[in-house]
């Protein structure tokens, strides 16, 4: 097998690619899912008879990959920015490869902010500051209310460990998504649109470039 696809959560997408059996076609793999530590790539359609207990290299899709990466890593800086200078706090949110969107529990909300949390974003992004991931025992996690952005949902605690995405000098959160290497990496961001979700929660739709 070659890498490892990551599976859906968090708002992100699972993996595609394709994966190549020895001496046998090469089939598409629409997305991956999680049993315990056991991941199960999922084709598009029925694998021919035969193939069970032959190799198999797998090929992520990586232009995809990427471009779920850079979204994940502007919707960090994104809701961080919310959250400590707004009060927002997550309620939900979709990652996608030709734009994202996130809501927010943003009772403070005007269309007058946008052009101040998108400068905020940039700032950061331009900063070209280093991600890197780590966990933390369950218990040391708790003692952290910091590394919370949700308002409802909880990560989730694999093996007695919570895993976190930190960048450098601004922000750490917890986090089970991929991320590029540095915020320099995103590119180009804006937020293209706004809706009401209820009378507090409002989602933004944002792209990059």
């Amino acid at each position: 097998m070659g890498i490892r696809f990551h599976v859906r959560g968090g708002g992100q997408p699972p993996d595609r690619g394709t994966v190549a059996i020895d001496g046998g076609p090469v089939l598409n793999v629409g997305g991956a899912k999680a049993e315990g530590e056991v991941v199960w790539h999922v084709l598009e359609s029925p694998p021919p008879a035969g193939i069970v207990g032959k190799p198999a290299r797998l090929e992520l899709d990586r232009e995809r990959r990427v471009a779920l990466m850079r979204h994940h890593t502007v919707l960090h800086v994104l809701n961080t920015i919310a959250l400590r200078d707004y009060d927002g706090w997550i309620t939900g949110a979709q990652i996608g490869v030709d734009y994202s969107r996130i809501d927010f529990k943003f009772d403070a909300f005007s269309p007058l902010l946008l052009p101040g949390l998108e400068r905020k974003v940039k700032d950061v992004l331009a900063a070209n500051r280093s991600l890197k991931s780590y966990y933390l025992a369950e218990a040391e996690f708790r003692a952290r209310p910091d590394l919370l952005r949700t308002l409802e949902v909880q990560p989730p605690v694999v093996d007695g460990r919570v895993r976190v995405v930190e960048i450098e000098g601004f922000d750490a959160q917890a986090c089970g998504g991929t991320h590029v290497r540095t915020t320099a990496d995103v590119g180009s961001f804006s937020i293209f649109r706004t809706e009401n979700k209820g009378r507090i929660n409002k989602r933004l739709y944002v792209r990059l470039s």
